[in-house]
C-alpha cells in the first residue's frame, strides 16, 4: 500500500472542502472487516480522489452534467460510454460526475484494461478509489453486490484514436452487454463530449515489452481546457428485455450491444449539435 488511509484522510482534509468530506462520509460501501471492501476500496481514498479531481471538474474542464437523473440510485447497473482523449481524464470526470450527482453518493467502479492492474503503485491507488481489473469474476462479484460498473466498450482503441476520427465509435466490445443480461442489470448509455479534443494525438510509439502497450504522442504537453459535457440516456432495461440465460446466446448479446452503441451514438449526435463550442 503506498500510504495508509489516515494519511489519505489528512491530505483530503487539507486540500478538499466540506462537501468533499461530506460525500465521503455518506458513501455507501461494504467493509470487508478491515476498513476496505473486498477489492481494496476505502472511503478516505475516495475523499482524496474527490479533492484532487475537483479543480479539474469545476474549473479546468467545467463539466456540465445532463440527465444524471437516469443514474440508478441503488442496485446493479452498468454505465457504458464512449472513450477518448489519449489520457483517461474522461473516466475521471465521469467518476466525479456520478459521485456528485447521486444521493447518497455512489462510487462507479471503473473496469480497467488488463495492463492497469500491473502498474506499480498506481494500480494500488486506483484500487483504493474503486477501480477493478477487467475480469469476468470481478464484474460478476460487483454486480451481484448491487454495485455500479463503469465500462468503456471501445477500450484502449477508443482512447487512442487519431484526431481525425473524433466522435467516431471504434469497435464496440460486447462484454458489458453479456454481463448486464446475465446479472439482470440495466445499462445506462453515456456520451462524453469534450475529451475527444483535449489532447489531439499525432502518433504513438509501440513498446515491445512491459505492461503499457505504447507511448502516445500529443500535439500539446497538457490537456486543453475544453468544456466537458456528460450526457446520460435512459437506462436500457436489459433486466426485463432479456432472461439471464440469454447471456449464452450470441445473437441476444449482439443485439443488446448494438442497442447500447446506438443509444450512445444518439446522445453524442444530440450533444454535438447542441454544443456551442469546444471551450464553451
Amino acid at each position: 500500500m503506498p500510504f495508509p488511509p489516515a494519511f489519505a484522510q489528512f491530505l483530503s482534509a487539507a486540500i478538499g472542502d466540506e462537501e468533499t468530506q461530506d460525500r465521503a462520509a455518506k458513501l455507501a460501501y461494504t467493509d470487508a472487516g478491515h476498513g476496505y471492501d473486498r477489492f481494496g476500496l476505502h472511503p478516505d481514498f475516495i475523499a482524496l480522489s474527490d479533492a484532487i479531481s475537483s479543480p479539474l471538474y469545476d474549473t479546468y474542464f467545467r463539466v456540465q452534467s445532463h440527465g444524471s437523473e437516469h443514474i440508478p440510485t441503488n442496485g446493479p447497473a452498468v454505465l457504458a460510454g464512449n472513450h477518448s482523449g489519449m489520457l483517461p481524464f474522461d473516466a475521471m470526470m465521469l467518476y466525479m460526475d456520478v459521485l456528485r450527482n447521486t444521493a447518497p453518493p455512489r462510487v462507479p467502479r471503473p473496469v480497467a484494461d488488463y495492463f492497469v492492474s500491473s502498474l506499480p503503485l498506481v494500480s494500488t491507488l486506483f484500487a483504493r478509489c474503486g477501480v477493478v481489473g477487467g475480469s469476468r469474476g470481478n464484474a460478476r462479484a460487483l454486480l451481484e453486490a448491487g454495485e455500479l460498473l463503469m465500462i468503456f466498450p471501445e477500450g484502449v482503441p477508443g482512447i487512442t484514436k487519431p484526431f481525425t476520427e473524433r466522435y467516431q465509435l471504434k469497435e464496440w466490445r460486447k462484454g458489458h452487454a453479456e454481463l448486464a443480461i446475465r446479472h439482470a442489470s440495466p445499462v445506462v448509455p453515456v456520451a462524453i463530449i469534450g475529451a475527444e479534443e483535449q489532447l489531439p494525438q499525432l502518433g504513438k510509439i509501440k513498446l515491445p515489452f512491459g505492461p503499457v502497450p505504447f507511448i502516445p504522442i500529443s500535439a500539446f504537453p497538457l490537456p486543453l481546457p475544453v468544456r466537458y459535457h456528460i450526457h446520460y440516456g435512459e437506462p436500457l432495461p436489459f433486466d426485463t428485455m432479456f432472461q439471464p440465460s440469454d447471456a449464452d446466446n450470441p445473437e441476444c448479446v449482439e443485439q443488446a450491444a448494438v442497442l447500447v452503441s446506438q443509444a450512445v451514438r444518439k446522445l453524442l449526435d444530440l450533444g454535438l449539435v447542441n454544443r456551442e463550442g469546444v471551450f464553451t
